[in-house]
């Protein structure tokens, strides 16, 4: 049995808002054994990491390992290996800024899980829904408008599948669940990337919903669905779809209508902030600038109108490229802005991991959880723009109670 204490820390458990300390947390077997002061074990290393904060590994609901550039016409068009070497470098990345786990929002399939598992990528635990679905010329549809398919086949990118009516919509669900997918994802609304739909436009019939979902629950799964609009996310409460992403219009009733229903809401706040500073130089056309302005102006209310309802808010970036993900931590702060930081961290961990369905598994410190941990320099409960460049403040990363990095 291979074992080590951390010692000497101030711990955040992942739930309680009380701060122990001093505390030791046993790891052995990458699990989570002993929470307590003086512990002692057999052969085990022992680490002071002197008073600095301790606490689970960042989740991130909202990822995209497969997109390497806003480019998403010319990702459709890039040769397997070199996607294959742009995601292992964002994944790796990602562990190294302290997210242990990440939860795919389209494009990442079994190929990635099986490379993390294996080794051969060091990266986060994850979970992937494959190719997400979306309507021909909907939010998903990547083809560009005056692109003309010479065979008038159905679009199928790297990150994203036209399907319509539905039984499409079931055969493209049954088989992402027969190639490993952990959940589903499907486009409700319009988006602010593209300028194939606007950003009000409803997306699919309520039967292709229904039918998404249903094939999901038979699984023991679960259907996420990009939704802008506040009406868009009250059909995804009707229609039993289980996480509503970005959220970015969603109103005060509608918040409660959320809460009562238990379905939870990813608002991905530093997505619209990047692409609206980088608009020009990311090539957007002037309709989408606009777009992700006025959805940047309401989305702050609408995380305010959920934490005020009691909707479990998880947290994800939704960042594309390495220039951009390396900002990852910032979602943390912007959250901030609106949310006392102890429920930031919640997000960021316990409730992350209800949403994966790996509750009490992950996003805990807790006896019998992963020893998925890290260290942080700095008190995020004071300051959390210590995550901004948490690949500088993060001391120390373990995944399964194996250190990734150290610089304790």
């Amino acid at each position: 049995m291979t074992a080590c204490i951390l010692a000497n820390a101030r711990l955040f458990d992942g739930v309680s808002e009380t701060i122990r300390e001093p505390v030791d947390v046993l790891v052995a077997d990458g699990l989570i054994r002993e929470i307590g002061e003086g512990l002692t074990f057999p052969d085990a290393t022992r680490i002071d990491i002197g008073r600095r904060f301790l606490m689970p590994g960042l989740i991130d609901a909202h990822y995209h390992a497969n997109t390497p550039s806003y480019d998403f016409y010319g990702t459709d068009r890039m040769p397997a290996a070199l996607l294959g070497a742009h995601a292992a470098r964002l994944l790796s990345g990602a562990l190294d800024r302290g997210y242990t786990t990440l939860r795919d929002a389209g494009g990442g399939d079994l190929g990635l899980k099986l490379a993390i598992d294996e080794g051969l990528i060091d990266g986060p635990r994850f979970y992937f829904p494959g190719r997400a679905l979306t309507q021909t010329g909907g939010h998903g549809d990547m083809r560009r408008r005056n692109y003309v398919e010479p065979c008038g086949c159905a679009y199928s990118g790297i990150v994203t599948q036209a399907v319509d009516g539905p039984d499409e919509v079931r055969k493209a669900t049954r088989e992402e669940f027969r190639k490993g997918a952990t959940h589903i994802k499907i486009f409700v609304s319009g988006g602010v990337s593209t300028d194939l739909a606007p950003l009000d436009m409803p997306h699919f019939s309520d039967i292709e919903i229904a039918v998404a979902v249903e094939e999901a629950e038979r699984r023991g799964s679960y259907v996420m669905a990009h939704c802008h609009t506040d009406d868009a996310a009250r059909r995804c409460l009707r229609l039993g779809v289980r996480t509503i992403e970005h959220g970015s219009l969603i109103e005060a009733e509608t918040a409660g209508m959320i809460a009562a229903a238990g379905a939870f809401v990813v608002p991905t706040l530093s997505a619209g902030e990047l692409i609206a500073e980088n608009a020009d130089a990311l090539g957007l056309p002037a309709s989408a600038a606009e777009k992700i302005r006025e959805v940047n102006r309401r989305s702050l209310e609408a995380v305010a109108h959920c934490a005020a309802a009691g909707v479990k808010l998880g947290l994800g970036c939704d960042l594309h490229g390495h220039e951009f993900v390396k900002t990852q931590g910032r979602e943390l702060f912007l959250r901030g802005q609106i949310q006392p930081a102890i429920d930031v961290l919640r997000s960021a961990t316990s409730i992350n991991a209800e949403i994966v369905q790996a509750a009490g598994k992950l996003g805990v410190v807790a006896p019998d959880a992963f020893a998925d941990l890290i260290v942080v320099d700095g008190d995020p409960l004071a300051d959390l723009s210590v995550f901004i460049n948490s690949s500088e403040t993060v001391a120390l990363v373990m995944k399964g109670g194996r250190i990734v990095r150290s610089r304790l």
